[in-house]
């Protein structure tokens, strides 16, 4: 069995392996060749964590297992990150277990790569500003990620934590574009791309604050009860995910589709417009909105790429199991 610590990800696995995991992932997951199964997330009762499991199959790679871990919100205290997760990947043909690999940073790449798919197939060519709700440990991936998929010359940010939004600021500047912090109304009238990255369980942007040709990736919401934007404007947007079943029950349009404002056929794969067989955007004035939920195949997807370079850069860790 490999094990690949944590400690190795950051030298084996980047923004561009990322995105093309995750880009044929959603793919794959859209022609039918590789399927998520039902995820378990439960509150345990205990430093207010939410815990569960993540876990597919990818027929076209044989890429098979789960991802383990959840939510700590006072691990920033512990100098932690409040996200922690392990992935294992077992043999397709025998079911021994193949691989554990350390998964904090590859799920903040995976999530930033899959808002970044979305960029790259649904926002307008011409998206000049980023905007972006939210300024936590993500927030930084998902910035760098989609700064190499549109030619923007700024970035605006909120948080419900102001002092925090020097993140977005020093991100930006890395970027070298300039930042400026706004509120939610002037978010929505400069904004060409908005990410909202946060752990809210109500509504934070609201459909009348958006304008014509925008696009939304909405990242945060992964658990029953969480929302990041209200129901009007998931009603006025052209809707797009990961996986359908999560969108509909764990992500961001749960709420909509509880209330009966959308059904589960007004969500659209975005593996379909990568295959082609959805037009994706299709004027510049359609609102899009990607709900990105997260899904086990992406975790194993960037998980196996990690594996397959520790073995080719000699870093894996090999032990008898």
């Amino acid at each position: 069995m490999i094990i690949v610590p944590e400690k190795e990800i950051a030298g084996l696995i980047g923004r561009a392996e990322a995105f093309e995991a995750i880009e044929n992932i959603f793919a794959a997951m859209s022609s039918g060749a590789a399927y998520n199964f039902p995820v378990i997330r439960e509150a345990i009762g205990h430093a207010d964590a939410l815990y569960g499991f993540k876990s597919g199959f990818d027929r076209s790679s044989l890429a098979l297992g789960l991802k383990s871990g959840g939510y700590w919100p006072g691990n920033a205290e512990r100098d932690l990150t409040n996200h922690q997760s392990t992935v294992f990947l077992f043999d397709a043909d025998t079911g021994q277990a193949k691989a554990v690999v350390g998964g904090n940073l590859l799920t903040a790449l995976r999530t930033a790569a899959a808002s970044a798919v979305s960029i790259k197939h649904l926002a307008r060519k011409d998206a000049k500003v980023l905007g972006m709700i939210g300024a936590g440990h993500q927030s930084a991936f998902q910035m760098r990620a989609a700064a190499e998929h549109r030619n923007f010359e700024k970035v605006i940010g909120w948080n419900f934590h102001p002092e925090m939004l020097s993140r977005l600021e020093e991100t930006a500047s890395e970027l070298g574009l300039p930042y400026e912090s706004v509120d939610l109304t002037q978010m929505g009238a400069e904004a060409d791309v908005i990410i909202s990255i946060t752990s809210s369980f109500k509504p934070i942007f609201k459909g009348t604050q958006v304008r014509p040709g925008t696009h939304i990736a909405c990242m945060g919401t992964d658990t029953k009860g969480k929302q990041e934007v209200d129901v009007e404007l998931i009603a006025m947007a052209t809707l797009f995910t990961d996986e359908v079943a999560q969108s509909a029950t764990i992500g961001e349009c749960q709420h909509a589709v509880a209330d009966g404002i959308v059904s589960k056929d007004n969500i659209n794969e975005i593996g379909a417009v990568i295959n082609g067989t959805h037009r994706g955007r299709t004027s510049e004035s359609e609102i899009t909105l990607f709900d990105g939920t997260g899904v086990g195949l992406q975790d194993l997807a960037v998980a196996s790429a990690a594996v397959d370079l520790a073995i080719k850069k000699g870093v894996a860790i090999e032990v008898d199991f």
